[in-house]
């Protein structure tokens, strides 16, 4: 399945200052599967080399990680040479052996000519290990799960995703397809972005074998807390990523650390959070003080939101059925728009550089995001349903005097005066939309 991440895989390929590369990203968001496509149809040839699969490999590192040594080995190894310039070289789960990604280091300083790229599914917690990171000697780049975007040229609606793709206006689309992306979206929302699930469910239209790949996918993750932490700390990791979904489900998402334990707070749970963040598995919201650039530098590190990186994961913990699918609007009346908010939070993070922002007033005014796009600070509020009250974006203009307000709800595109509305389906493409300032 196509994933846009490849455009900024040729752009890397291109590089004459390219460095390795590092994908990060959590387990199952198809990073092997991208970076495969990419060497099978940009390169004459694949050398792919799973440190998972095959445990002798690591071996090869254990002697020497000078590059013109390992390629010698690797090539032996293989039984094909690994010529310069037209292999490309693919590390696959680094985290299991820490001298690959150290080897990184010399592959950018002496092996410039050979193109090497490198994925691992918890990469982010192993490089918080290893003192022997090479720092300033790799590229890196983030894959996500797949974005509604991702999911409509999926599905055979590429015309579809091209038009909002392009769409830089408010003008209403057609009724019949603003109903037909709205259908679309419902199920990209039980469905999720997990290209397995997504694969599966456009293949076999089976809803059993879709819950089953979904359940696979959070048991994986779920065991990954026992492997890679101690006893204490998965017990603390799992508390936590359980109390996550019923958090969300409640009017006031802000994290709350004593809804993980009776005597819960931040000394006991934030490694936790630190633990979950850099295996991919959620997203962060911070509060924001007041919404000046960098947005960073007035967020409140202590008052945030958690999210999951994907809805049909939410789903699986809340226990949903597929015959949500078919039952009208109960994913935008129920749960308190838990499934609307993290998909929100999931298309944002593929399209800013995270973490994410929301703010508060001392009352009881909230804005749902607060983006910075092109260094404009853009306020967004979540709507779950078909209401037309923006009493928060009101109490925020009061105070800010945005040139525009934003809303994402299952309404057709409007504008009026300083207020927009994006439907919640073209959230993913805000980018381009909102260049009409």
């Amino acid at each position: 399945m196509y994933r846009l991440i490849y455009n900024d895989l040729l752009e890397w390929k291109k590089k004459s200052n390219r460095k390795p590369l590092l994908m990060q990203g959590a387990r199952q968001v198809g990073k092997t599967y991208v970076l495969k496509e990419f060497g099978k149809k940009e390169y004459s040839d694949l050398a792919y080399f799973n440190f998972e699969e095959d445990k002798e490999l690591s071996q090869l590192f254990k002697q020497s990680l000078k590059p013109t040594v390992l390629i010698d080995s690797l090539s032996l190894y293989r039984g094909k040479k690994i010529e310069k310039n037209s292999c490309l070289i693919f590390f696959d789960e680094i985290q299991i052996e820490p001298a690959v990604l150290t080897s990184l280091k010399y592959f950018c300083e002496e092996a410039k000519d050979y193109h090497v790229v490198s994925a691992g599914s918890l990469l982010g917690v192993s490089i918080g290990k290893t003192s022997s990171f090479p720092v300033g000697k790799v590229n890196f780049i983030d894959l996500f799960p797949m974005n509604f975007h991702e999911f409509l040229i999926a599905s055979d609606n590429e015309m579809l995703a091209e038009h909002l793709q392009n769409k830089n206006d408010y003008l209403q689309l057609a009724e019949p397809v603003h109903e037909k992306l709205l259908s679309l979206y419902k199920m990209f929302l039980y469905l999720g972005g997990m290209p397995e699930v997504i694969h599966s469910y456009l293949n076999a239209k089976d809803p059993v074998q879709v819950e089953e790949i979904k359940n696979e996918i959070l048991l994986s993750y779920e065991r990954d807390f026992s492997k890679y932490t101690t006893p204490a700390d998965s017990i603390k990791i799992s508390n936590l990523w359980d109390s996550i979904p019923v958090q969300l489900t409640k009017e006031n998402k802000k994290f709350r650390y004593k809804e993980v334990s009776k005597n819960g707070r931040a000394s006991t749970y934030i490694l936790s959070i630190e633990w979950l963040k850099k295996a991919g598995l959620i997203n962060i919201s911070y509060n924001i003080k007041v919404p000046r650039l960098p947005l960073a530098g007035y967020q409140d590190r202590s008052k945030f939101k958690l999210f999951l990186l994907d809805t049909g994961i939410l789903c699986v913990k809340l226990n949903i059925s597929s015959k949500i699918i078919v039952t009208g609007d109960n994913l935008f009346s129920e749960y308190n728009g838990a499934f609307i908010e993290n998909y929100v939070a999931s298309e944002l993070t593929s399209l800013f550089k995270p973490p994410l922002h929301y703010w508060t007033s001392k009352s009881d005014a909230e804005v749902d995001f607060i983006i910075n796009s092109d260094n404009h600070i853009i306020p967004l509020e979540v709507k779950s349903g078909y209401g037309k009250r923006i009493k928060s974006l009101r109490s925020y203009a009061e105070k800010y005097s945005p040139k525009k307000m934003f809303r994402t709800s299952p309404r057709n595109f409007m504008q009026d005066n300083d207020f927009c509305n994006i439907p919640l389906y073209a959230i993913g493409f805000i980018k381009n939309i909102i260049q009409q300032r």
